[in-house]
């Protein structure tokens, strides 16, 4: 059969497969051009690349590493580093699926501290806006805290326990937004739920305050005085000076109750410290 006389649907797919054929021929022929180097020359010449911010060609190196001398001590290097290539090109994904495939073969190998470290930070680089879901913010958590467990003397570990902090801050601001919401909506159980998360899960983060405060307004909504005085008696004896505390301190003297009385402070105290004064 003539290739004119082909209708137009078997002319395409014709040329689909002639052009399939093509790009199989020079695969294979990329396959086929395979010259054996040292792998010390190889090695450094990925590392020059990746010095050039040449990512992707460091990449094919460093898999040349790999493909070359696949049990060699540049090999497994070269695992670390093909997945620290594309973190830097910021191919997360591909960062943390290239670290957690040499963690998996070398689980106790020289660069695992740092393998477990670029699987941290690749998600800690990910974290979005508090205003949308934090999947990766908690991934990125995970992965930091597994990082300051395992290695808790490496510079890792002192670099995870910094971002864990601004990792728990993201965490708070989420459930105060969350609260906050709630509280416009008139859903003040729900609100109070998310407040307490704060206080009680992420208490050493720049919310926390705020947070107490909303306590104070949610209670006196819900009519519970003494949860409301408790709220702001906690928030006065630990950020005295702090705008939240003035606004909790008028809210709650307006409704007769005052969070800094003797007796209130000392029942504080007491549940705080066993037999405070």
């Amino acid at each position: 059969m003539s290739l004119l006389k082909l209708r137009p649907s078997l002319l395409i797919l014709a040329c689909i497969v002639a052009v399939s054929g093509c790009q199989s021929a020079s695969k294979r022929k990329q396959e086929l051009a395979y010259v054996e180097r040292p792998v010390e020359q190889l090695y450094n010449a990925a590392a020059q690349e990746l010095d050039k911010r040449n990512y992707p060609r460091a990449i094919l190196l460093f898999n040349e590493v790999e493909r070359q001398h696949p049990y060699s001590e540049w090999a497994r290097k070269s695992m670390v580093m093909t997945a620290y290539a594309s973190y830097q090109a910021h191919d997360y994904d591909e960062a943390i699926s290239g670290a957690q495939a040499y963690l998996s073969l070398h689980p106790g190998g020289s660069e695992a501290d740092y393998a477990y470290y670029l699987i941290a930070v690749s998600y800690f680089d990910q974290i979005v806006d508090i205003g949308r879901d934090q999947r990766t913010t908690e991934l990125a958590l995970s992965a930091l805290q597994d990082v300051s467990r395992r290695f808790p003397e490496s510079p890792y570990a002192r670099d995870a326990r910094l971002k864990i902090d601004m990792v728990n801050d993201q965490l708070a601001g989420k459930e105060m937004e969350i609260g906050r919401w709630y509280l416009r909506s008139n859903q003040t159980l729900a609100a109070v739920n998310r407040f307490k998360t704060v206080v009680t899960t992420y208490e050493t983060t720049s919310h926390t305050a705020e947070a107490l405060h909303r306590l104070v307004e949610s209670y006196l909504t819900l009519g519970l005085r003494d949860q409301a005085l408790a709220a702001g008696a906690t928030l006065g004896y630990n950020y005295p000076n702090s705008t939240w505390y003035k606004m909790s301190y008028r809210l709650l003297t307006k409704q007769g109750l005052d969070p800094e009385a003797p007796q209130v402070r000392r029942t504080m105290l007491q549940k705080i410290i066993p037999g405070g004064k």
